[in-house]
């Protein structure tokens, strides 16, 4: 027999890691036969209050009190899977969704994720500790987040995140050229600023080089500004891609660049390792572990354009470190497969110990 797990997740419609892995491990759990009700924390609008997502804090009220109804769905639960970041998040989605697992006596499995893990347990303890005491079982997927919840004074069991690569064509590139994608999302701490300097540096060398932007929000005016006045081409901001055409948008680039300054595990990554993709990253969060220099990846300091375009040319001077670097991150990548993890997921759910 198996459980019943209530997955407490964001749906696609809020493109990021978060929802994209609900809804990778919704799809391999079904698929293994396990029962799973997935309750959005952005539920759909009726159609006519849609226009509401358009205006600030009334779209949140009704987000959230069309979230909070669908709780009463935990009754059918046996386990409830709450994703988790951090912060106004933490309050607005995890924390109902724990009162009420709880007060219906159902195993509640915290599912954190949030590379600001360190500052939102420090900074907003009295808000946070009390609901983190009363879960069964808090699960992050790095070894990185279970250092910061074990200084705090909470046991955390590890479990990686996953990619399905059956959905990603690896390519060995022989000769990679000039050719840069980044795939997050255009917020303040991913840092994508520095990308572009640092493409823009690599353009007095190769002016046919060309960047990709793969990703929306809250940046993206300041990012174009940024953009325009370097003046020089090459630049193509594609803005929102959905999980279904990432891998194309990964297949037409050689090197894959990440500026973040707070991070975690992040699934971009994975993908691009999953691509034959050679990867030059700064090693925030968890992402040295992952991207070790010099085997599956370069790591830069933060905030160094510099840094990053003297790797990405390290690279382009030398074809067989750049293809060997891709092979071992396609050999690392394997670890990060629900053929991985999936016996690790139904011991947190039975509740069997680690």
């Amino acid at each position: 027999m198996k459980l019943r797990i209530a997955f407490i997740a964001p749906t696609l419609g809020i493109l990021g890691g978060q929802g994209v892995q609900a809804a990778t491990l919704a799809g391999a759990l079904r698929k293994d036969g396990w029962a799973l009700d997935f309750i959005p924390i952005n539920p759909s609008f009726p159609r006519g209050l849609r226009w509401l997502r358009r205006v600030p804090y009334a779209r949140t009220l009704l987000n959230e009190a069309l979230y909070l109804m669908r709780l009463s769905a935990l009754r059918r639960a046996d386990v409830v899977h709450v994703f988790s970041a951090s912060y106004w998040s933490f309050l607005l989605a995890p924390a109902p969704a724990i009162l009420v697992a709880r007060c219906l006596g159902k195993r509640i499995v915290l599912n954190y994720r949030s590379g600001e893990a360190d500052d939102h347990l420090a900074r907003w303890g009295v808000l946070v500790h009390p609901l983190l005491r009363v879960v069964d079982e808090i699960v992050v997927p790095s070894e990185y987040l279970r250092t910061i919840f074990t200084r705090h004074g909470y046991r955390a069991r590890v479990i990686p995140n996953v990619v399905d690569l059956s959905r990603f064509r690896y390519r060995e590139r022989g000769a990679p050229e000039p050719r840069l994608v980044s795939t997050r999302n255009l917020e303040p701490y991913y840092r994508v600023d520095n990308t572009l300097e640092a493409f823009a540096l690599l353009r007095a060398r190769y002016p046919e080089a060309t960047l990709t932007l793969a990703g929306f929000g809250s940046g993206e005016r300041q990012l174009r500004g940024l953009a325009a006045s370097l003046g020089m081409g090459g630049i193509r901001f594609v803005g929102r891609v959905e999980p279904t055409a990432m891998p194309g948008v990964l297949d037409t680039a050689d090197i894959f660049v990440n500026s973040s300054v707070v991070d975690n595990q992040p699934v971009s990554v994975l993908e691009a390792f999953a691509s034959g993709l050679p990867v030059v990253s700064t090693g925030t969060g968890d992402i040295a572990a992952m991207v070790r220099d010099g085997e599956t990846g370069l790591i830069v300091p933060p905030d160094d354009p510099t840094a990053i375009v003297k790797a990405v040319i390290s690279l382009l001077d030398d074809p067989e470190r750049a293809a060997r670097i891709g092979r071992q991150a396609a050999t690392e990548v394997e670890k990060y497969t629900w053929a991985r993890v999936k016996a690790l997921w139904a011991s947190v759910y039975w509740g069997l110990a680690a």
